[in-house]
Order: structure tokens, then sequence, then C-alpha cells
């Protein structure tokens, strides 16, 4: 076999662009797809078997969990991106690094994250406003998702990871894993099926907790058996002790675009709560609404994550001249595969809500009509979603973020709150489509006459313009990359 195929295969740097992108997100995509049926999954064994109460308990945790994922996806993003950033330069020594600092602290923030939300659980669902019948519900699933936290974000920090290093395939492989274990054992725990105890609401949340910690101990298993380039054996353990220097750069990075999640979880958990307002039903109606989102945004999502480490190798590797053209095709896939989904969900919306509730339950009604005015405004946002991952792959972490606080915290929330006494709760379903008009407009604005393309993660990475090898020595780094993969 070719000692080099490995290496080209994870190269975002050379080749077609449309199909070297499309091939990296296909099993993003892949992935998104198995966590949105999981999701979805899950929601119609708890709606069939406990109801419309459990159903919106299920929707109000898994809320808090979002919100709670975001404060550490910042720095799963930064160090994706310094990562695939140093395979692009092929300075594998400064990959290991940010791999052990990155590592340990989104470790002990995860697990800080886990004891604070199991210790306050019900003042968090309390605040959020969760109807009375579904609170007790709702604090016994989310006390157990709290304790799988930890280990929920460590695989999704080994699988971003992996992506940066252009390896999309191996995360596909152990998504599938823990969706599969998280699916078969979900109604079993609920029921206590056979030998399984009978545990309800919590049986749904221990499936999860099963499945996401056997996957990411396998994965781990796995890239140390094929002594995969990034691994931290031997010598290399003692990177896990974070160096002050990269840990400034990962948290001064990763805190804004962390902060991007928690803005649109809080949109979301307001929105949420003005929804729990008026009553189960419509809260019911909106989370079988929300599930079906997860589907439209997929491609969108999947798409920017693989613009992301594309442009960030090609950044590290000074091929500025790839950027722009990246971009564009990320935009053009969003445009096709996400115009495909809206026109689905507009012809077959009906028999797909009744998947989650009887038929004759009056929040089908309420639920298609959610999603013929707001589920459209998905394509405009996928755009914007594209075009805030190739300028993050420079380090322009900041103008997203406040692009997201003026055009989905400020107006879309501000729109449900100031129009909802003038069209009731219209004002809800019309702020999804204000927000992304807005959020699409400064981005594309950003994109076109911004400053990112001088930005850096790292002093000394080649900005626009500038040479590759502006004090790097690439070449040299280069032949370290191939040596290791090689021997890998």
């Amino acid at each position: 076999m070719d000692d080099k195929k490995p290496a080209r295969r994870h190269d975002l740097t050379s080749g077609p662009i449309p199909r070297t992108l499309l091939l990296f997100a296909l099993p993003v995509l892949g992935s998104n797809v198995l966590q949105s049926l999981n999701g979805s999954i899950n929601a119609v064994w708890v709606g069939r078997f406990l109801g419309e109460a459990a159903l919106t308990a299920t929707s109000n945790a898994n809320l808090v969990l979002f919100l709670i994922l975001g404060t550490v996806f910042g720095i799963g993003m930064a160090a994706t991106i310094l990562v695939a950033q140093s395979v692009g330069a092929r300075d594998l020594p400064e990959a290991k690094r940010i791999v052990g600092t990155s590592a340990t602290f989104f470790f002990l923030v995860s697990v800080v994250f886990a004891v604070c939300g199991w210790i306050w659980v019900d003042a968090i669902l309390t605040g959020l406003g969760t109807p009375a019948d579904a609170l007790p519900l709702a604090r016994s699933y989310l006390r157990i998702i709290f304790v799988a936290v930890p280990m929920m974000n460590l695989l999704s920090f080994v699988m971003t990871v992996l992506r940066g290093a252009g390896d999309s395939r191996t995360p596909f492989v152990f998504m599938a894993l823990a969706v599969v274990l998280d699916v078969v054992l979900n109604p079993l725990l609920i029921r206590g099926i056979g030998p399984f105890p009978e545990l309800g609401i919590a049986g749904s949340a221990t499936s999860t907790l099963i499945g996401q910690t056997v996957s990411v101990i396998t994965i781990l298993i796995v890239l140390y058996v094929r002594k995969h380039p990034l691994r931290l054996a031997g010598a290399d353990l003692a990177l896990l002790r974070p160096e002050p220097a990269l840990l400034r750069i990962v948290v001064f990075k990763g805190i804004p675009m962390g902060l991007q999640m928690i803005v649109i979880s809080a949109a979301a958990l307001t929105v949420m709560g003005i929804v729990n307002s008026y009553g189960s039903q419509v809260a019911a109606a909106y989370g079988i609404a929300a599930q079906l989102w997860t589907y439209i945004q997929m491609p969108a999502l999947a798409i920017g994550a693989a613009v992301s480490s594309m442009a960030a190798q090609n950044v590290g590797a000074g091929r500025w001249d790839r950027i722009g053209k990246v971009a564009a095709s990320g935009v053009g896939f969003n445009l096709v595969l996400t115009g495909a989904l809206v026109a689905l969900l507009f012809v077959f919306d009906r028999p797909v809500l009744s998947l989650f509730l009887s038929n004759d339950s009056a929040a089908i009604d309420i639920a298609a009509h959610i999603n013929r005015v707001a589920s459209w405004s998905f394509i405009l946002f996928g755009i914007t979603i594209v075009l805030f991952a190739t300028v993050r792959a420079t380090g322009a972490v900041m103008p997203p973020l406040i692009i997201l606080i003026i055009s989905v915290l400020f107006i879309r929330t501000g729109f449900a709150y100031s129009m909802r006494s003038v069209i009731g709760q219209e004002a809800l379903w019309w702020s999804f489509p204000a927000g992304s008009i807005a959020s699409l407009a400064l981005a594309a604005a950003y994109y076109r006459l911004g400053r990112w393309r001088t930005t850096h993660m790292i002093e000394g990475r080649p900005a626009a313009g500038e040479p590759p090898d502006t004090g790097l020595g690439v070449p040299r780094q280069r032949a370290n990359l191939a040596t290791e993969t090689q021997k890998s």
C-alpha cells in the first residue's frame, strides 16, 4: 500500500474544491442525521409511552443541555481550527500540543458544568418556566443527562479534532455506535422490557449515558491501536498539562465561539419560556417542530463544519487562493440541500408530525402551522453558517458573535416579545424569519467588507497575500507530518 495515501486522503489543501468539500461533508452530514434521528426516535418513544407532559419535559431539558454544550463548544472549535491550521502547515508537534492542552481543559470544564447542573437542576427548570405537570419528569431526565455531559463533550471533542485533521469518516462510525446503543436501549429502559429495569423517562436519559460512554471509550481505544498521528502516548502524555500560552489562545478564541452557541441557546430558551406560557399543548407542538428543524439545519451544519476544517487547513498552508472558492461551494451546497429539505417538509409535514403524537392531537395542527411560517428561514440562516465558518477559520471570532447578538438575541427575541401583543402566538413563529434575514444581511456584509483575511489564530500564521512559509519553516514541518502519517 502507498504510504502517502493516508496523508492525501486527509489533505484538504489540494484537489477540486467542490468534490473535496462534498466528500468531507457527507460523513459529517451522516453524523448529524444520526444525532437527529436519535433525538427524534427517543422523542417518539417518550411521546408514545409517556405522553405530552413527558415530551414537553424532554424538550425543556434538551434546551438546557444545548446551552451547556454551547459553553464548551467554543473551546472545541478553537482547538479544531488550530489543529486544522497546524495540519495544513504540516506542524504535527504543534497540533499535539493543542490537543493535549485543549483536551484537559475541555474535560475539566465539562465536569464542573455537570456537577453544577446536577446541584441546581430545580432552579434551572424553574427559571425556564417548565410547566408544572412536566417539572418532575424533566428533573428526572435532566439529572441523568448531567451525568452524561462529560462523556458527551469528550466524544464531541475527539470527533471535532479528527475533523480538523481531515478525517470525517471515523467520527461518523463512532457516532453511529452511540446512536444505535441509545435507540435500542431507550424503549427497553423506559418500559422495563426483558431483563432491563423500568425507569420511565429516566430510562431515556440512561440509554444516552450508556451510548455516549461506550462510544468515547471505543474511539479512544481504536485511535491508540491504529497509532493515530495525533494520539498522545509515552512522552507526549506530558502535553496533557495545559500550556498557558496555548490555553490563552484556545480560551480567548474559544469563548466568543462558545458564546455564539449560548446566544442561540438563550434565544431558544427565551422563546421556549414564552411558548410554555401557552400550556403543554403548544409547548409540545413547538418541541416537535424544533425536532424537524434539526433535520432542516443538518446540511448547513455539516457543510459549515467541512468549510471550517477545509478553510483552516488552507489558511495554515497559505493557500488563500482557495478560501473564497471553499465558501462559494459551501453556499451552493447549502442552497440545494437545505432548500430540498424545506420543500419536502412543506409537502409531507403532517405524516411526519403524526409519528410523534396521535392523529387527533390538536398539537399537530399547531406544529404544522409553525413549520409553514418558520422553516423556510433556515435556508437563509444556513448561508450565514457557511460564511461564519469561513471567517472563523482565520481566527475572526468576535464579528460573528456580535452579528448573532444583534440578529438572534435582539431582533428575534425582540420581535417575539414586542409583536406578541399585536399578533399573539404568531410573533413567536415569525421571529425566526426576522432573525434569519438580519443574520444573513450582516454576515454577508462582513464577509464582503470585513478584515477577517488579516486575522490570526496564532501570530506568525500567513495572512492573505503572505508566503506560506512565513515564520514557520513549512517544508520541514511537512516532512514531519508525512513521516508520522506513514508510521501510522
